[in-house]
């Protein structure tokens, strides 16, 4: 398995979670080496860390919990628990098909921002100066002016739609994509997706 690896520093304790471990292997093999790390611990309470693999919220509970069952320790995570633009990007899939989505009725000013951990529909514009940060789709019913950074943490399957473009920039996963005024002119309803590295503007 060897999906986990754990490292004594002076500190602290780094759990490392390898990037492509399952969460069940993850709790298989957490369970195994928390005993062996218990016998480590005598009245010291070192904290623990655990880096690597960004986590989902439920999943850093179960992990914090196989902990604690052993070791009444505090428990740190490296993964973020918001999103921004400049977090760490690790490539995944995720199903689009299942992804949690969050609407937002209305329009976005110039220094809003949403962010979700799965995809956001915005009914109503997003305009200049504007954020839209997901880690799956972002769907805009109205005009993009704004900022759309669509698989925010490294999900290239991930699209953007929107009714109208009027933009600079646009981002899935990791690729960025200057807007000329020829794509702004491609026409209402268009599908942004990466194909081969590149993203790609249709109208729908």
């Amino acid at each position: 398995m060897n999906c986990i690896s754990i490292n004594l520093k002076k500190e602290e304790i780094l759990i490392k979670i390898d990037d492509n471990s399952t969460q069940e292997n993850i709790k298989q093999e957490l369970r195994t080496k928390i005993v062996e790390l218990k016998k480590l611990y005598q009245d010291e309470r070192t904290p623990i860390r655990v880096a690597g693999k960004i986590l989902e919220e439920e999943e850093m509970k179960e992990i914090e919990e196989i902990i604690k069952r052993e070791i009444d320790v505090e428990v740190n995570f490296n993964s973020p628990t918001e999103l921004g633009l400049h977090s760490i990007m690790r490539s995944y899939k995720k199903d689009i098909e299942v992804s949690k989505t969050i609407f937002h009725k209305g329009s976005l000013r110039s220094g809003q921002k949403i962010e979700s951990e799965g995809s956001i529909v915005i009914i109503g514009d997003v305009n200049s100066g504007a954020e839209v940060i997901a880690a799956d789709n972002i769907a805009i019913i109205g005009t993009l002016r704004g900022l759309a950074h669509a698989g925010a943490k490294g999900n290239k399957e991930a699209i953007i739609t929107a009714s109208e473009l009027d933009t600079v920039q646009l981002r899935i996963s990791n690729i960025v994509k200057e807007i000329s005024k020829e794509d702004n002119e491609i026409g209402k309803y268009v599908y942004i997706y990466v194909e081969e590295d590149k993203i790609i503007i249709e109208k729908q």
